[in-house]
This record gives structure tokens, sequence and C-alpha cells, in this order.
């Protein structure tokens, strides 16, 4: 009898203790997330440091990519560290960069234990920090919340494998599955609730990109508009092949506000390029396709990528979406859809491309279903 009452008290602390490390790390995601769209080149981690079961420390990577969020909860907890457990979404780094490794901080700084999301596949850490902390002596366990981890450094993890940012298409349609009306005039599609959660989006994004037909038809700013989160706008990039965007458009008019990246190609005239030079745009010029005639967008992802872009929406237009959907370079879908219908003439979502190119596709599944007032959002995700 004693020996039984031992064996369930000793598994009802095994059951608390893995349900406090769950706890542990999915705060330390939720403040990872906080990041989303401000550290590139670096990945948005999220540290919580827990001595005798309380909170002692916590951080995230901070605005372009410096200080690792490690760091932070290191430098929060201070002497509480030493003995303690540090829960992160990412391993941490190995090497030195702009900074040096955070397994040598955390090393040094006494931790008992490091609870780890999932292995860096940057090849310069790839299980060298794990092995660092273990040769210190710290107990590592890898693993715990892997899925949600890779989820949220789907960014950097696309960007080290593929050399390409983690793209996400965003589309609002119709009832009839139109994102515009006949001559792409444009119509509100979606309520406020959706909008917001866009614009949230934005501001998670590294980088947001349309096509030149959009900008000409809409003049968007394609800024972050949520009240306070000006400054969480991301980079706007245009694909332009030819550098036809009007000098007087918002884009141009707030290039030294906000980045504006030009990607265009060599066809492009170099006095367009001046101009826009001038006005505090940045012109790339990448690839261009013959048929049909455009941008080569592999060219377009890569060249991001070497800017240090890593989460990317692709915001607009149809054209422009059907061609990322039709090459195989869409990671993930945000599909909004608004309860009103367009008609004969509207502009269908994916040019010509059905919508079930998507929703009917083995090459993605449904991640997630929310109602957004009397809109929807379906969240899809590469299987």
């Amino acid at each position: 009898m004693i020996f039984r009452i031992l064996e369930d008290q000793l598994a009802q602390k095994s059951k608390d203790a893995k349900a406090a490390d769950l706890r542990f790390m999915q705060l330390a995601l939720a403040l990872g997330r906080r990041g989303l769209g401000r550290t590139w080149p670096n990945p948005a981690v999220g540290a919580v440091i827990v001595k005798n079961g309380v909170i002692v420390g916590r951080g995230w990577t901070q605005a372009g990519g410096r200080p690792h969020a490690e760091v932070e909860a290191l430098r929060r907890a201070g002497e509480a560290a030493r003995g303690a457990t540090l829960y992160v979404t990412l391993e941490p780094c190995s090497h030195f960069g702009r900074s040096p490794p955070c397994a040598d901080a955390v090393a040094a700084a006494g931790l008992a234990r490091v609870v780890s999301a999932i292995e860096d596949p940057n090849p310069e850490v790839a299980g060298k920090g794990h092995g660092k902390l273990r040769a210190a002596g710290i107990v590592v366990d890898v693993g715990l919340c892997a899925a949600e981890a890779a989820r949220d450094h789907a960014g950097h993890f696309r960007r080290i494998r593929d050399q390409r940012p983690h793209v996400i298409l965003k589309l609002a349609v119709s009832a009839d599955d139109k994102i515009a009306a006949a001559g792409n005039k444009t119509v509100a599609i979606t309520g406020e609730a959706a909008r917001t959660r866009v614009h949230l989006l934005r501001a998670q994004s590294d980088a947001i990109l349309v096509g030149i037909g959009t900008v000409r038809a809409d003049d968007p700013l394609l800024t972050c508009r949520l009240p306070g989160m000006a400054a969480r706008s991301p980079v706007r990039v245009v694909l332009d092949r030819a550098l036809r965007i009007p000098g007087d458009s918002r884009l141009v008019h707030s290039a030294r506000e906000i980045p504006l990246w030009m990607m265009t190609s060599d066809m492009a005239e170099a006095p367009a390029a001046v101009k826009l030079g001038a006005a505090g745009a940045q012109v790339i010029r990448v690839a261009a396709t013959a048929s049909p005639p455009g941008l080569d967008l592999p060219a377009v992802l890569h060249a991001l990528a070497e800017k240090g872009i890593t989460r990317l929406m692709v915001e607009g237009g149809a054209r422009v979406a059907s061609s990322f959907v039709a090459a195989g370079l869409v990671d993930e879908i945000w599909l909004l859809h608004g309860p009103d219908t367009i008609g004969d003439g509207g502009v269908p979502a994916l040019d010509a491309l059905p919508l079930a190119a998507i929703t009917q596709s083995p090459t993605f599944r449904l991640r997630a279903s929310e109602a957004l007032g009397k809109d929807s959002l379906d969240i899809y995700e590469r299987a």
C-alpha cells in the first residue's frame, strides 16, 4: 500500500512537472511572437527563466534582431538565473555573429536546465548550441511544442533551407470568389474585424508584396494602420518589370518614411531608376521572364532573402497571386470570405486559376477557421 501511494505521488509529480513545462513554453512562444516582423534577418525567439516555479526572467528578440531573447531574459533574471530552468523557442546560438553566442551566456549564468522547443537548422548552429549546454553540465530537453515553434520560425527555417522567405498569400474574396469589380474597380469585400486581422498580419510580416497593376489601380499605402502600430509597417515591395510606377503615387511619396523596394528587370530604363532612388526607394534588378512577361519569382524571393527578409506577405493582385500559386511558392494562405457577391465581370481571385487550386489542392491543408463578424477566415498551410 505504501509503495502504491508513493508511485501515485511520483506519477502526479511528473504530471505536474510536464504541465508546468508546457505552460512556460507556451508563454515563451507568445513572447517570441511579439517580435514577428521586427527581428529580421534573425528569428523572433521567446525565452522564460523559471526558478522554483516562479518566473524570474523573460525576454524576446528585440527589433533588428538584437539583443537575443535569451540575453534579454538573463539580464532581467540577474543572479536568480543560477540553478534555474530556461524555456526557449529555438536552440540557443553557438556562434559569433553580430553578438556573442547565447549558449555561452546561458552556461556562464549557471542555469541547471534548458527546455528548447526545436533545433536551429542554421548550419552554424544545428545542434551545436545544445551540445555546448550539455558539455557545460546543463540538462537539455528538446522538442516541447516543436510544431508550434516550427510554425513561428517558418520564415527563418525557409530562408536557411531554401534561400527564400516564407510566403503568406492573403486573399479577400466575395461570395462568388471575386476580388474586385469589373474593370478591376476596388470594392469593400470584408468588414472592420477582417481588415484589423489583415493589418495585424502586415505588422507581423517583414515585407508586403504587390504587383504594379495593383499600385496603378488602387494607389495603396501598404502600411499597418492599427492604432499605435504605424512603426510596425513592413517593407513595401512592388513587382514592376519596366518601372512604370507613377512618381506621384503614395508609395513613392512615403518611401523615405517606410522602405519601398522596387523589383525590376535589366530592361527598366536607368533614368526611372535614378528618379526612384532620389525619392528614397531602392531599386533591385532581377531576372525577367519572356512568357508570360514578368519577373522571375524565384529570383525575386532569393533577392529578398539575401536582404534578410524571412516572412513575406503577398497581397495583390489576381495575376500576382495566381503566379505564386502556380509556381509552388506559397507556404501559407489567409483566405478571407465576404458575405456579398460581386457578379458578372468581377475579377476572379486567382486570375485564370480556380480558387479550388487552393481549397481542394493536396498541396494545402486547412489549419484554422474563424468567424470575423459577417466575414470568415480560413488559414491554409503547405501540407
